[in-house]
């Protein structure tokens, strides 16, 4: 009697079951639904490429830790620059992204990234944070193809005209026909200083690595560099200067003289010992780069600096050329570096007045006292 009535109750227990199987599929499909729509809603959609399960997997990541994603950056300097360098992974940026304290949470901005699809689009570049920005904002303007910094490199020794060349290609919207007018034509209230006195800015482009927002205009651009060169100029500087009974304006064309002539930035004082040691009895600089600059761009070289010189281009009637006029040339023929100054103003003391590059390719140069001892230093 009780095993039958044991066998009339089964298919009750049996249906129960079934019951609350599917009771517990349906819950977890809403719960499933249920999440889904809230991390959409947050982050968006996934990214189409995901499978099932790693949709899932991140769904759930980003349900328990998403909320770090929505806090605001730690810094609290505006128009803070972050790079992302060549060949760098997602972990890589994301870890330094937070040691920067730029981001709460590596791991669950890695997984955003993947999540979003966003990890395929991530740009190498330079790009700008602003306080309070969370990492969601981050990431959009990580994968942006433009950013709105561009690095900019003025190299020692350029003139101008170079720096003009450069613009086309660093995705910076400055005409080059415009910069060279106002560096040529700058006005007489263009520096922020009063040490500097100058009728041109050539000379005074401090060179260097500049981040740049590629929006800039003209006027903020040449700003930049002009006002890194016044920032180099310390009080020390301007000190020796002085007690050396020199102007600012004759120490920069002789160091924009001095960067052209010099490979080796050791040697600059030596070589800035030469260049003094002619001004100071009168004698005639006799520098190639002067007469390069006279000469100007050379069609058949592709280069703004002819090399070598040929006698006639040593003939050329300009006050650029140290070999017909003595003294310094009107202006600056590059603009040098901070070391190229320093060299001017600490040179070393020498009784040299003469030198020439050696003949090893080292470019080094041999020095010497007379005309006579300079000609034997001629490689054989």
């Amino acid at each position: 009697m009780f095993k039958k009535n044991k066998c009339k109750f089964r298919p009750f227990f049996l249906i129960l079951f079934f019951a609350f199987l599917c009771g517990s599929l349906f819950g977890l499909i809403w719960i499933y639904q249920s999440v889904t729509s809230e991390i959409v809603s947050k982050y968006g959609e996934p990214s189409p490429d995901l499978n099932q399960i790693n949709q899932l997997k991140y769904s759930y990541d980003l349900y328990r830790n998403g909320n770090d994603l929505l806090k605001g950056s730690f810094i609290s300097e505006e128009g803070y620059v972050f790079e992302i360098l060549q060949g760098e992974s997602i972990g890589q940026i994301a870890f330094r992204l937070m040691d920067d304290r730029i981001i709460e949470n590596a791991e669950i901005f890695r997984v955003y990234l993947i999540y979003r699809g966003y990890d395929r689009f991530v740009q190498a570049g330079v790009f700008q944070i602003n306080s309070g920005m969370n990492a969601i904002e981050i990431a959009e303007k990580i994968i942006n193809p433009t950013p709105e910094l561009v690095p900019f490199t003025v190299l020692p020794g350029w003139r101008a005209e170079e720096i003009a060349a450069s613009l086309p290609r660093s995705g910076l919207n400055i005409d080059p026909k415009a910069f060279l007018d106002l560096v040529k034509n700058p006005g007489a209230e263009w520096f922020l200083r009063d040490f500097v006195n100058s009728e041109t800015l050539e000379g005074y482009l401090a060179p260097g690595e500049y981040v740049i927002h590629r929006e800039i205009e003209l006027s903020d651009f040449v700003r930049l560099l002009t006002n890194r060169f016044e920032e180099n100029i310390s009080q020390e500087i301007l000190d020796r200067i002085s007690e050396n009974g020199m102007s600012l304006n004759e120490v920069v064309i002789l160091a924009s003289i001095i960067e052209r002539e010099s490979i080796i930035s050791s040697e600059m004082p030596l070589i800035a010992s030469v260049y003094l040691n002619r001004y100071s009895i009168g004698m005639k600089l006799d520098s190639d780069p002067t007469v390069q600059y006279a000469l100007g761009f050379n069609q058949k070289q592709s280069t703004w600096w002819t090399n070598p010189l040929s006698l006639v281009d040593l003939q050329i009637d300009s006050p650029y050329n140290t070999y017909f006029y003595a003294g310094l040339p009107p202006g600056p023929i590059s603009n040098p570096s901070l070391s190229a100054i320093n060299a001017v103003v600490n040179p070393e003391q020498s009784s040299y007045y003469y030198f020439r590059a050696k003949c090893d390719g080292s470019g080094l140069h041999e020095f010497a006292e007379s005309f006579e001892e300079h000609l034997q230093n001629g490689c054989q």
